[in-house]
């Protein structure tokens, strides 16, 4: 069987299929650095932690590095940035490769066929993708897989828009990226990507109200709702202030792109929305008001929220390496009601 792999900027997940059920293994993507010692180690051995010995170093990997940070009063560190494997961090690669050797696991036969996901180029900074795209292929492939590239937002197309043919956009808001498709019956039309998203509001965020990025992530996954009415100098309302730039930036960006494109009159397109970044309550209706305002070069169909917008893409990371497996789309559709 197949599986798939969502490389996000904070979260990585792998999805496969066991019978009627699919499951889905999460990571954290990022790290955090103690001193190493002899008691820490046997402590670090004894239990299931990820972490690497490196000198006189220990870096914890994942979901316990946020636990560890907060422990010792320090930061954490993210392997990749912007969509994409940091340049600034040398330890992104052996970091990265660690959660993915751990998430997916040994193959369960000689090359396995798996799909990641990579971004697309951004349209408003021109940044590359490919080194990224191809040091996450060479990491699978040592493992031992057969490893094939999505594009992020051709994967939302491929798990939010069974019922309509695989047709239509498929936006994913990210940590690092808002990543953008426009399908038809499966194909992509056009894929773009905006090099905004949840970190870019943190940052900001976090500058604005002086509070660390760390606590402002916190804040946003656990309790944050837009409100445009919420009261301004605090963390929620400087959150819905960036949450309303980011929706709007996104919205103006892809009206000019595909006006460019020249995308076919009178086409009626509808919209699926996922990411962890749209996660908060109020984003759908948000979206929805900002793109009314705006003339797009096509009409504007039913937009619709994923159920789990955390694990949408890697969802459709697997729908497409099924489908290329051995099952038709139309298979998949059938197994998912």
């Amino acid at each position: 069987m197949a599986k798939g792999l969502d490389v996000g900027t904070m979260n990585i997940i792998a999805a496969e299929r066991h019978g009627d059920k699919t499951t889905l293994t999460q990571q954290r993507n990022l790290f955090v650095e103690i001193e190493y010692s002899d008691v820490a180690e046997k402590m670090l051995a004894r239990s299931d932690v990820l972490y690497i010995k490196k000198d006189n170093q220990v870096y914890i990997v994942g979901e316990d590095a946020l636990n560890f940070a907060n422990f010792f009063n320090t930061s954490t560190r993210r392997p990749m940035q912007r969509g994409i494997l940091s340049r600034d961090e040398k330890s992104a690669i052996p970091m990265i490769r660690l959660i993915i050797e751990r998430l997916v696991g040994k193959p369960r036969k000689d090359k396995e066929l798996i799909y990641y996901t990579s971004p697309a180029r951004p349209v408003d900074t021109g940044q590359d993708v490919l080194y990224h795209q191809k040091m996450v292929e060479s990491m699978l492939r040592k493992i031992g897989y057969n490893p094939k590239v999505i594009n992020e937002g051709m994967a939302v197309v491929y798990s939010e828009l069974a019922d309509n043919q695989f047709s239509g956009m498929g936006i994913s808001f990210g940590a690092g990226m808002t990543n953008v498709c426009l399908a038809h019956y499966g194909v992509p039309v056009t894929t773009m990507s905006v090099a905004r998203g949840g970190d870019w509001i943190d940052q900001n965020v976090a500058e604005a109200t002086g509070v660390t990025k760390d606590k402002v992530t916190a804040i946003k996954e656990r309790e944050f709702e837009i409100n445009l009415d919420a009261q301004l100098g605090e963390v929620q309302g400087a959150l819905t202030i960036y949450y309303e730039n980011l929706i709007e930036y996104v919205i103006r960006t892809l009206q000019r792109e595909l006006t460019k494109a020249r995308v076919e009159e009178g086409l009626v397109v509808p919209i699926a929305i996922t990411g962890g970044t749209s996660a908060p309550k109020g984003f759908k209706e948000l979206f929805e008001k900002k793109i009314s305002e705006v003339s797009m070069p096509f009409e504007v169909g039913k937009i619709k929220m994923a159920r789990s917008p955390l694990y949408s893409v890697a969802m459709g990371t697997l729908v497409a390496a099924r489908a290329e497996e051995a099952e038709t789309l139309e298979e998949i559709v059938e197994a998912k009601k």
